[in-house]
């Protein structure tokens, strides 16, 4: 199959475009779940490559993104549903448009550039704005909420789960002397004053933003949540790829896909299987897909991209 390049950039340039269309083959007839659709740029490729009777579910639950997919989407009225909602909720969002199963699903996890450079989203330290950091603009909690609330130890013990943030104790302490903190510019501020000297090229807030985000989105919990219900609902021979931008992310998904790529979880040292367990997946690929060095320079966002698929037994 020849995969066909965009004919049009999106404002978001999508990740690992054309690995994700080699990973799922598109073909005419068939259903394809865009779990995270952003900008529409992988879900444009996926449908511009299968044909005029194919169709896409497109979910998302940032408003913004949503309605500049819809834009990027137009020329496939008829054949792209776009609904504001979780992933989480893929099986229910199935039901509702009548698909029994689908023959491939993406997902991109994590923030897009979009988000990024939307200083009035707060995810960013490098513009000021407010310590918001949601995906989706209804939910009630925000960074600001947790930085100002969590009592200090349990602040600390965020930042080192879900940042792996060596000095997230000396952080969380200068974030507890110094609240109330309204700003993304006041928090990195804070923290870039406790670790003065901090080793490395990446700026000493990356890695407490980083965990504040996946705190306030409940990033983690929503993955596990949701790859046992994209196997549910693909075909036989239907494919699920996984794009991941840190660990913690791209942990949980390996170590799902290898679970269930096995006829045994049983322990090691257990003599005799009396789990029952069977294969329902097969690894596509063992070793996760990273980007191209000319991808690297022209979005420096793929550097950190780790693409996993699997194919359903």
């Amino acid at each position: 199959m020849k995969i066909p390049d965009a004919n049009a950039q999106p404002p978001h340039q999508p990740v690992l475009y054309q690995e994700i269309l080699e990973a799922l083959h598109p073909d005419p007839g068939e259903h394809y779940v865009d779990a995270t659709v952003g900008a529409g740029g992988h879900a444009w490729g996926i449908l511009n490559a299968s044909g005029p009777n194919s169709t896409l579910l497109g979910l998302d639950v940032d408003p913004q993104a949503l309605a500049i997919a819809g834009q990027r989407l137009s020329d496939f009225q008829g054949r792209c549903t776009l609904i504001q909602a979780s992933y989480t909720s893929l099986l229910s969002q199935l039901q509702k448009l009548g698909w029994e199963e689908v023959d491939g699903i993406v997902i991109d996890l994590g923030v897009s550039s979009m988000q990024l450079d939307t200083p009035e989203r707060g995810f960013s330290f490098r513009a000021e704005g407010p310590l918001d950091m949601r995906f989706n603009p209804t939910d009630d909690r925000t960074a600001e909420t947790l930085v100002n609330t969590l009592p200090e130890d349990k602040l600390a013990d965020l930042i080192w789960r879900y940042g792996e943030e060596k000095q997230s104790r000396r952080i969380a302490k200068a974030i507890y002397a110094a609240r109330p903190l309204k700003t993304t510019g006041q928090l990195a501020a804070v923290i870039r004053g406790a670790v003065k000297g901090y080793p490395g090229r990446i700026d000493p807030a990356t890695r407490t933003f980083q965990a504040l985000r996946i705190a306030v989105n409940e990033e983690l919990q929503a993955v596990e949540a949701f790859l046992p219900q994209a196997v549910a609902a693909l075909k036989s021979g239907g494919r699920l790829a996984v794009i991941a931008f840190h660990s913690l992310e791209d942990r949980i998904v390996k170590q799902y896909f290898r679970q269930e790529s096995r006829d045994c979880i049983c322990p090691p040292e257990q003599p005799v299987c009396t789990c029952g367990h069977k294969a329902s997946l097969k690894e596509v690929n063992r070793r996760p897909i990273v980007a191209q060095e000319e991808e690297k320079k022209v979005n420096p966002r793929a550097r950190s991209a780790r693409l996993r698929v699997i194919k359903k037994i």
